[in-house]
């Protein structure tokens, strides 16, 4: 798919997610598309921009979300945090996207070998600004207990039923969805 211009939005939460879905599997399968697009691109998206889903993950060094969902500038509303939380800085971004710039699919991404998340698993104290992404881990650690595998996974669902509770997100009928990536596959598996 090419880039979209500012209001060729694509509101059918299940399109997107369907998009998101054969980027990953081009990805598996190294058919990515072409990326010889970028001044086109540029040009486009200098009118404005229409992200089709809101990615909100780990800002791990190994988890690119425009690489292995393979989508073009312009088609994804990243948010990146330690531990794919939704804390108040990520939740206010979160609004704009789904609120202002109308997009309709939310999808909280975990991976494995997460580093936040085997933090929390741990329990060790740490610096304040490391304890409050640790904070919102916590419930995910207690409800899995405290093994990492499960915590990332228990942490993304935690994620999500915040951020689908969300007034925003509720009242513009935004689906979220939850996701893990597994950096040794590069496969994203949906939860």
């Amino acid at each position: 798919m090419k880039t979209h211009k500012s209001g060729e939005s694509i509101q059918d939460s299940n399109v997107a997610l369907q998009m998101l879905k054969d980027g990953n599997k081009r990805y598996l399968d190294g058919q990515l598309m072409d990326r010889s697009t970028y001044d086109e691109d540029r040009e486009i998206l200098a009118e404005g921009q229409a992200p089709y889903a809101v990615i909100v993950t780990c800002s791990d060094s190994r988890v690119v979300p425009e690489i292995y969902f393979d989508v073009h500038k312009g088609s994804i509303f990243v948010i990146r945090n330690a531990g794919n939380i939704a804390d108040t800085t990520a939740l206010g971004s979160l609004e704009y996207a789904v609120d202002v710039l109308g997009t309709r699919l939310v999808v909280v991404v975990g991976h494995s070998a997460c580093g936040a998340v085997e933090a929390a698993c741990a329990g060790d104290p740490l610096p304040p600004n490391i304890q409050h992404i640790i904070d919102h881990i916590k419930p995910a650690v207690e409800s899995s207990g405290g093994d990492v595998g499960a915590c990332i996974n228990t942490n993304v669902g935690v994620m999500v039923d915040k951020i689908a509770n969300n007034e925003y997100v509720k009242n513009n009928n935004a689906m979220v969805v939850g996701a893990r990536f597994d950096i040794h596959s590069g496969k994203v598996v949906w939860l």
